[in-house]
């Protein structure tokens, strides 16, 4: 029997995988088209050796767009429980990954609990746990102590980690003479930025990126090459230093490639709607047509509170331009831990960006969905209309706490209602408006 390392390598190969064949059944593709698009490294399927229950999801090109939620133990949360609730809700919600950014207390606890119960595919990012773990100052921990931690990350069965790569010295001196706004806002670029700048050294993630990429091969981990320059504002967007990066990551993809590692590039940030469909095309062109991974874009900066629907308007464009994708944004971004209900707004709102782009790009059978529900609505079919919607809880919720004087109509426009009269005038009923 044929053997491979990764499931690029088995695409490679001719080799049909399991999980590749739960991938063409669930995408309504040939496998044969599926294996080529993953030979050139256009579509993933993150799929740790070690986790087992994996129900595995494909990224990329031809692929539905895919959704992602950040969760996971602080200092200021530490209680693994909650989490864990909120990890099976996520689920409940059709969420296809969840991302662990847990940064203190039990974290490997909790990343062996959430491997355990999730059927979704899992990502980590390993600099947040390290300094936690060490329990040590950031500039102490040594290059060998970081990739300490990528190893028990991989083998807890992570199916990807974002890395922030691309965040060289040559970068960091343009981050340097920028003058952004908000400098770097991504947790894990600040925290490498730190550490190069306090020791004078390079990025250890760059310098010995081939000692990451045995890890990831050996594991057949995905890498999501971070984008720790990021625009945290509308007027650090496309600058030199996010571009300087991306362009990097592009020469990283190609390494990675050729030692059969999958590859994802994560991206922007907040930008002007205008700038998102050259943003999305730059990345396919400087990556080589890898799967692009972006948080939002948020499409203003001035609606904190509100976040989950300016990223929201900005995935939906992000998608509809080539973004394969989308991490969720909370009502809660930049205010605090996001709660259950949170969670929830925001993992909506991602799924509406998700599936209008889908609508929007074509992708087979996307638009059969909204036709049920049409179809539902011209019959004033409430109960189908609950069942097919994307969240069947909330409009049901908001019909009984409004009861019509017609079952028929809603308490908006009661004998007035536009279906309900139409479909009584072309039945040849009489229609009364008055009472």
């Amino acid at each position: 029997m044929a053997s491979y390392t990764t499931q690029m390598d088995a695409a490679r190969k001719g080799i049909v995988t399991p999980q590749m064949e739960t991938v063409a059944r669930k995408e309504n593709i040939r496998i044969e088209d599926l294996m080529e698009r993953m030979a050139r490294g256009t579509v993933i399927i993150p799929a740790n050796k070690n986790h087992t229950n994996l129900d595995a999801e494909a990224v990329g090109e031809g692929m539905r767009i895919k959704i992602n939620v950040n969760l996971g133990i602080s200092k200021d949360c530490s209680d693994v429980d909650p989490e864990l609730a909120k990890v099976q809700a996520a689920l409940d919600l059709k969420a296809e990954a969840i991302m662990d950014l847990s940064c203190y207390g039990k974290t490997q606890e909790f990343r062996q609990k959430l491997v355990k119960m999730s059927p979704a595919m899992v990502g980590t990012v390993p600099i947040y746990d390290a300094v936690g773990f060490y329990d040590k100052n950031l500039q102490d921990i040594t290059v060998d102590e970081f990739f300490e931690v990528v190893q028990r990350h991989v083998e807890d069965g992570v199916d990807f980690l974002t890395i922030h790569c691309g965040l060289n010295k040559h970068t960091a001196e343009k981050v340097k003479s920028a003058k952004r706004l908000t400098n770097i806002v991504s947790r894990g670029g600040s925290l490498l930025f730190t550490w190069m700048e306090i020791n004078n050294a390079e990025n250890p993630f760059y310098e010995h990126f081939d000692r990451l990429l045995d890890i990831c091969e050996e594991y057949d981990v995905t890498l999501s090459l971070g984008d720790g320059c990021r625009p945290g504002c509308l007027h650090d967007a496309t600058d030199a230093c996010q571009v300087e990066e991306l362009i990097t990551l592009g020469e990283l993809t190609k390494r990675a490639w050729e030692r059969n590692v999958q590859v994802m590039i994560e991206g922007p940030g907040h930008m002007a709607m205008g700038e998102i469909a050259g943003n999305m095309m730059m990345e396919k062109r400087l990556c080589h047509g890898a799967p692009f991974y972006v948080l939002g874009p948020i499409v203003t900066d001035v609606a904190p509170g509100y976040d989950h629907i300016t990223s929201a308007i900005g995935g939906a464009i992000a998608g509809m331009s080539g973004a394969d994708f989308l991490c969720y944004v909370t009502p809660a971004e930049h205010l605090r831990l996001p709660t259950l209900e949170d969670m929830k707004e925001g993992i909506i709102a991602t799924r509406i960006a998700a599936h209008a782009a889908d609508i929007a790009k074509g992708y087979p059978g996307a638009r059969d969905w909204d036709d049920k529900m049409s179809k539902a609505r011209a019959a004033l079919d409430w109960e189908g209309m609950f069942n097919i919607a994307m969240d069947p809880v909330r409009p049901r919720e908001f019909r009984e706490s409004s009861k019509p004087e017609h079952e028929d109509s809603c308490s908006m426009c009661g004998k007035m209602c536009a279906v309900r009269n139409m479909n009584r005038v072309l039945e040849g009923k009489d229609i009364q408006l008055d009472d």
